[in-house]
């Protein structure tokens, strides 16, 4: 649904993944068992939410501060990975949930690098 009132990072194309993402993680989380309630269900949707959490926070800042909330967007993005193969090894998720997890994740990270090297050139510009 769209809104009448816009916001510029959320033209960004890594802000629209990342929050895809976060709603992707959040259906598959919810076929873990209950004990995992408010342990690996709980890390997993908040490092998947934070990517683009710290997009959006960082983005109306400097650039030293948009390139900050970038790094804090990778963190969390190699915390899904590390939360993606524990659900695999518990046989939370297929081998094919994983793999499709680790493919988005993947993208993420690339167009999150190449924003943040964008950025800091822009940054020696100056």
């Amino acid at each position: 649904m769209n809104s009448q009132y816009h916001f510029k990072f959320e033209d960004l194309l890594v802000y629209q993944k990342a929050m895809s993402f976060g709603e992707e993680v959040d259906q598959l989380v919810i076929n873990f068992p209950q004990r995992e309630l408010y342990a690996l269900s709980s890390q997993f949707r908040r490092a998947a939410d934070s990517i683009a959490l710290n997009i959006a926070e960082g983005y109306p800042g400097s650039d030293a501060q948009f390139v900050k909330h970038i790094n804090h967007a990778l963190h969390s993005s190699n915390e899904c990975v590390s939360a993606n193969e524990k659900a695999l090894m518990r046989e939370y998720i297929s081998y094919e949930q994983r793999e499709e997890i680790r493919k988005q994740i993947t993208t993420i990270q690339k167009m999150l690098t190449s924003l943040r090297s964008k950025i800091r050139q822009r940054l020696s510009e100056s």
